[in-house]
């Protein structure tokens, strides 16, 4: 009888995950997510990356943190293929780039643009970052049922959080791009490579064409992501993602 294999990083093992996994960043919004499930057990916790799986009308779903950056993305989603899944969608949070976009929007995004490094040591950066058509359009239908506008294009994924690069940013914000956040490039580009499916949709927390980002802040204040707007599009976007899967695997249907 073959032993359980372990991966080194999320110490999971093949069973241990559903072919459809969410990825937010902060390991403490996986158990958020899975509150949202029909039932749900924690599978591992180890460096950061928290696993839970359970179901959702049956469905077999998980939900793995990916901590911050396309890095430790990276790491996940490898572990994750490794395992079985197969479908992810990343659940997280994102700053707007356009001013038409407000605090608690939620973003859906189509392709990123691949400023970070580690999609770079997969491919050359010509290979275009692209969610799967499949995931978008069931985030869209889902976001659509649910009756919450929503904001569907490319996002811009960056290496440095407090990187100053002004003209860069303004440069993606003249060319539509909807909004700058850290792992999505990354996830596209893995998933694309292995021929697997991927998506993003992330709540605004911020809008650095309208100066207001995230930073320092007093105890108790409600800013960024502690903004009643934006914990209010998390849990939204959390629901929507949910029903996605369900459009997915079709046990509702997609019209």
């Amino acid at each position: 009888m073959t032993k359980k294999r372990i991966q080194p990083h999320i110490m999971c093992g093949v069973g241990d995950v559903a072919k459809y996994v969410l990825l937010p960043g902060d390991p403490r919004r996986v158990e958020k997510i899975a509150s949202f499930f029909d039932e749900a057990h924690k599978v591992a916790e180890y460096r950061g990356f928290v696993t839970c799986s359970g179901k959702v009308d049956g469905i077999d779903i998980s939900a793995c943190s990916t901590g911050i950056g396309c890095p430790s993305a990276a790491i996940v989603v490898e572990e994750l293929m490794k395992i079985g899944a197969e479908t992810f969608i990343r659940v997280g949070t994102t700053g707007a780039l356009q001013s038409y976009i407000e605090i608690g929007d939620i973003v859906i995004a189509t392709a990123a643009v691949r400023t970070d490094g580690t999609s770079r040591a997969y491919l050359p950066v010509e290979y275009p970052a692209v969610a799967s058509y499949e995931v978008v359009s069931a985030l869209l239908q889902a976001s659509k049922r649910a009756k919450k506008k929503t904001h569907s294009g490319i996002v811009m994924s960056s290496d440095a959080f407090y990187s100053e690069n002004t003209d860069a940013t303004w440069q993606f914000s003249k060319a539509n791009v909807l909004s700058i956040e850290m792992e999505c490039s990354t996830i596209f580009t893995l998933t694309g490579l292995k021929g697997l499916r991927s998506g993003a949709i992330m709540a605004v927390d911020g809008n650095l064409v309208k100066g207001i980002k995230k930073g320092e802040f007093e105890p108790g204040e409600k800013t960024g992501e502690l903004d009643e707007r934006v914990q209010k599009a998390v849990e939204d976007e959390i629901r929507i993602t949910i029903e996605a899967v369900k459009i997915l695997e079709g046990t509702h249907s997609s019209t």
